[in-house]
């Protein structure tokens, strides 16, 4: 009989493994029996059963022979404990699955590319993610991770760190935990001056992470612009991120892009989640925060500027706080903005001011602007039967309904947003691998 040596594969949950099936296979030096199967082939097979015709049962004499039982294929041999002297067929498949599996989630972990953040330290971020955009540069470069363990990563008065590369995913230990932060000079307040993360790449990925601008809000005036994420990018995805700030903190800033947060959170007071682009936030939490140190004053959540793109920003799902000021769903910036909520859920009702959407528009009066089934925080439906709105600018006006029926609401599935990008499943997918990442190298 020829020799037999026992492949242990490596996997996260070895315990799993143990309990899989226990496979032998020849030794390097043997050759397969069949001299028809070309040299590559008997080598490669040698790793890699293939079933053919199914399994046979044992020959009685070799089972005599053997305690632990010979399992024979018409071209390969397994090994199985004792208790799997006589397995049946599923039983079988069931255990070179499990190992399968757990060969393909090894080797999955060994392909993957990532960098190591120091915990806390500031430099070492920002070497992280120069590193990322460098070794990025391609347009089909694999996937990268930056994993940034939990502790405040403060870049003092440093704005617009760049994420260049594509491909890149920066993730965070935890949301609470993972805090990056900036504080600009006042003096340099502005909508395309301060952000924290500035992201020119494409498919960049956030998961895990508070993005802050600490810009002195209440101390700069009538303004007090201070972007946490200004993004200039391509099919950026945010995965429980929170972005901390007042005006201006969520910033998507390309006229033809698609953009996709999932369960994030949003704080501010004024416009804080402007630009362009078709953006889809899933499950968010949006925060409205005092509009003046007294909290006195009125907030606006959104400002669209939606040119070339078809829908602009739809809320889906959403929970809106609010902390004290009262506050309209959006107002138009300029070009022709869409905004669009959907099975919102607010938890002050009572500080929605009552046209719900700003009549007046900073640079235009052609606005997209619709709430379908809204709620309190019970769950239940507080959503007007009709909300006719005269939008204007100066003696321009355009009167619409803002209330859409259940037939139009239909139309704004994740699917017709975005017919060619399912960022749903990315997220999904590339979630769990962070997730594993995270497990293997920051705990």
């Amino acid at each position: 009989m020829k020799k037999f040596r026992k492949i242990k594969e490596v996997a996260d949950n070895q315990s799993l493994l143990l309990q899989s099936l226990t496979l032998f296979c020849r030794d390097e030096a043997t050759r397969t029996p069949d001299p028809y199967v070309p040299n590559v082939v008997r080598y490669q097979l040698r790793y890699i059963p293939i079933l053919k015709n199914g399994f046979e049962k044992p020959d009685a004499k070799v089972r005599q022979k053997n305690e632990t039982g010979i399992l024979f294929t018409k071209k390969f041999v397994f090994l199985w404990k004792k208790y799997y002297l006589c397995p049946t067929y599923m039983e079988i498949m069931q255990k070179i699955l499990t190992l399968l599996m757990c060969l393909l989630c090894s080797l999955s972990m060994k392909a993957a590319h990532y960098i190591v953040v120091k915990a806390g330290d500031a430099e070492s971020f920002l070497n992280a993610i120069k590193e990322a955009n460098e070794r990025n540069k391609d347009a089909k470069a694999q996937r990268l991770f930056i994993l940034v363990p939990n502790g405040v990563y403060d870049l003092g008065e440093r704005v617009l760190t760049k994420i260049t590369g594509n491909q890149i995913a920066i993730i965070g230990e935890s949301m609470d935990g993972t805090v990056v932060r900036n504080a600009p000079n006042i003096a340099i307040e502005g909508i395309s001056k301060t952000a924290t993360l500035q992201v020119r790449g494409a498919n960049t990925y956030l998961q895990d992470l508070t993005i802050q601008n600490a810009l002195k809000y209440y101390e700069s005036g009538k303004d007090g612009r201070a972007v946490t994420i200004h993004d200039k990018g391509t099919r950026t995805i945010c995965k429980n991120v929170r972005m901390l700030s007042h005006q201006d903190t969520y910033y998507t800033d390309n006229e033809d892009s698609q953009f996709y947060l999932e369960d994030s959170e949003i704080h501010g007071t004024v416009d804080f989640i402007c630009g362009a682009s078709d953006v889809y936030f899933n499950h968010c939490t949006i925060v409205t925060e005092y509009r003046t140190a007294t909290g006195e004053g009125r907030n606006v959540i959104a400002a669209p500027r939606t040119s070339h793109t078809p829908w602009g920003y739809i809320f889906e799902s959403c929970t809106i706080y609010n902390n004290k000021s009262s506050f309209h769903y959006a107002r138009g910036w300029k070009e022709t903005p869409h905004c669009i909520f959907l099975n919102t859920t607010l938890m002050t009702p009572e500080k929605l001011l009552s046209t719900r959407f700003e009549p007046r528009g900073m640079r235009t009066i052609q606005s997209d602007f619709k709430e379908y089934h809204t709620m309190d925080k019970d769950g239940n439906d507080i959503t007007p039967k009709s909300n006719v709105i005269t939008f204007y600018i100066g003696e321009e006006k355009n009167t619409v309904e803002t209330i859409l029926t259940a037939e139009e609401a239909k139309k704004y599935t994740l699917k017709n947003i975005f017919p060619n990008w399912r960022p749903e499943k990315i997220t999904q997918k590339l979630y769990l691998q962070a997730e594993t990442l995270k497990r293997k190298v920051l705990k």
